[in-house]
Order: structure tokens, then sequence, then C-alpha cells
């Protein structure tokens, strides 16, 4: 696999995200809540459920439409602040 600066920028922002997230949970300790979903879920299991929902946003989108990616992104950014928003 050869490194693009889009392959490096993906894994830079998730690494930078779980940093984020390690250093929020260290300093400012959350506690579970019950969301939408009915389960109680900390930012970490949030963050997760967002990341996940939005890698199958992008499959689909690029399954579904092809290759311009932005409108995927905006509705991955949309789905991961109703996630950390309402689940």
């Amino acid at each position: 696999m050869a490194w693009t600066r889009a392959g490096a920028t993906f894994f830079g922002v998730i690494a930078c995200l779980l940093v984020a997230m390690t250093l929020w949970q260290a300093f400012r300790p959350q506690v579970p809540r019950t969301g939408i979903l009915g389960i109680e879920t900390t930012p970490g299991d949030r963050l997760f459920i967002s990341l996940l929902g939005s890698a199958f946003i992008n499959l689909g989108w690029l399954g579904l439409m092809g290759p311009p990616l932005w409108f995927a992104l905006a509705l991955s950014l949309v789905y991961a602040a109703a996630v950390f928003r309402w689940v």
C-alpha cells in the first residue's frame, strides 16, 4: 500500500481523536448515560459508533454514487453530531 496524503490524514485524524478522547476521559471522567438506543454509553463508545457508522455511510456512497465523497463526509459529520447528542 502506498501512502498518500489523504490516507495519512485519515489515519492521523483517527489517532488524534483517540488521543483526545483518552485525555478527555483522564482529566474529566464522564459517567455513562442512557440515550435513545437504551444502552449506557461513554464518549468513547459514542466515538466508536460514529466512526463505524461513518464508514458505512462512505462505503454506501461509494457503491451508489461514486468517488466524490464530500457529501458523504458532510453526512458523516451530521451523523456523528447526532450520535454524540442523542445516543
